[in-house]
């Protein structure tokens, strides 16, 4: 049985630290990744970072099911296999087995489900049509986009003003001047496909999706219509997490989350992983890894816990090396006075080993099998 006490997380859409109280299962949807090129240390941060939550709620008595989807039809993916003149699920495949790995050596838990977007395209097509007939959304030349002048309360969770939003629009490459829309922050659905894309047959045209209803249509089904909490990196927040809470609820018609949480951006490493040379938040995951493997410091075991990298929740807060490791600090524990927030690190050193699973060797590790990633002291020269 779950713990009576809430925990306390930090509600971008409030904007302020609030009680976060689920029923006895959680339901947990995390953005993945679009698989079109290696994953670096600011995926890491942001992976780690809800690994870190699931692994509490689990020791609270939580049952966790946790979602992280993969986009493996995507205009960067399609652009990226263009231009290595590769089938765009070969490469997603290939990509996607190297974020597994890569995810295996931080030692993260497995998620619950790990759906794709083109396994999806059968309940995309349902949302659209759903939408299409409420007169939430309209085709324009074999598009589809949706009408945010109709959506309820369309930038509510971001808080933007317009300008900023149709910027951001603009940066995403949401096309906010294109004459087709009626608003410009209205964005696309479903597109025609041009030669040698990917496409697939539809009442409206043929073609394929937008990026916003894939994680809408995996979300809704794999976890119901409300889900306990939604994450991913704070850029995701407009217009990726501000358009699937607008088009979800619209079908809907209930709320589509009840508790939003972003990561930070990765601004800085540990002290010890600063003084290490070519140790890049831009780098592949595997690299970074390796380097700290060979650098012959302890730094790989703070990466690989998950504890070496600065992951603020409410503010871009770089990591406080005085916590001794134990993982990112949340506003809360910033807010505790100092005897009670040593008794509550103490507690969360106790709770990360309890529910920390079986140690799997590090990739490319020389030690002896018992190596791991809970354990990797003896470092490779």
């Amino acid at each position: 049985m779950h713990t009576a006490a809430p925990m306390h997380l930090y509600d971008t859409s409030r904007g302020e630290v609030t009680a976060f109280a689920p029923g006895e299962t959680v339901t947990m949807y995390v953005c993945g990744i679009t698989p079109y090129d290696a994953t670096h240390l600011g995926h890491a941060a942001t992976y780690v970072t809800y690994d870190v939550l699931q692994r509490r709620l689990i020791d609270r008595g939580h049952r966790v099911r946790y979602v992280r989807n993969i986009t493996d039809v995507d205009d960067d993916i399609i652009r990226a296999a263009r231009q290595r003149d590769v089938h765009y699920l070969d490469l997603a495949f290939g990509e996607t087995v190297r974020f597994d790995d890569d995810m295996a050596a931080l030692n993260t838990l497995p998620p619950w489900s790990e759906p794709r977007a083109t396994g999806a395209i059968g309940n995309i097509r349902g949302l659209i049509d759903t939408l299409l007939t409420q007169g939430d959304a309209y085709l324009v030349d074999g598009a589809v986009y949706f009408d945010t002048g109709a959506a309820n309360g369309f930038g509510s969770l971001a808080r933007l003003g317009d300008d900023r939003m149709r910027q951001l629009a603009a940066e995403w490459g949401e096309r906010p001047d294109d004459p087709a829309k009626r608003n410009p922050l209205d964005f696309v659905l479903w597109r025609p496909s041009d030669d040698g894309e990917p496409a697939w047959e539809a009442r409206w045209g043929r073609g394929r999706p937008g990026w916003h209803i894939e994680c809408s249509a995996l979300a809704l089904r794999e976890l119901g219509p409300t889900i306990d909490l939604h994450g991913g990196g704070v850029d995701l927040l407009f217009p990726h997490h501000e358009s699937c809470r607008a088009q979800s609820e619209a079908v809907t018609g209930q709320p589509f989350v009840r508790h939003w949480l972003h990561r930070r951006w990765c601004i800085a490493m540990g002290a010890r992983c600063r003084s290490r040379p070519a140790i890049s938040c831009s780098s592949a995951i595997s690299e970074n890894v390796t380097m700290l493997l060979r650098s012959g410091s302890r730094c790989c075991c703070t990466v690989i816990g998950g504890r070496g990298i600065g992951t603020m929740i409410s503010s871009p807060t770089p990591w406080h090396d005085s916590l001794g490791g134990v993982g990112p600090v949340p506003a809360m524990l910033r807010s505790m006075p100092p005897e009670r927030r040593s008794t509550t690190i103490s507690t969360r050193r106790r709770h990360w080993r309890r529910s920390t699973p079986p140690p799997r060797p590090v990739r490319g590790c020389r030690q002896r099998p018992s190596c791991s990633a809970s354990n990797c002291e003896r470092l490779m020269n």
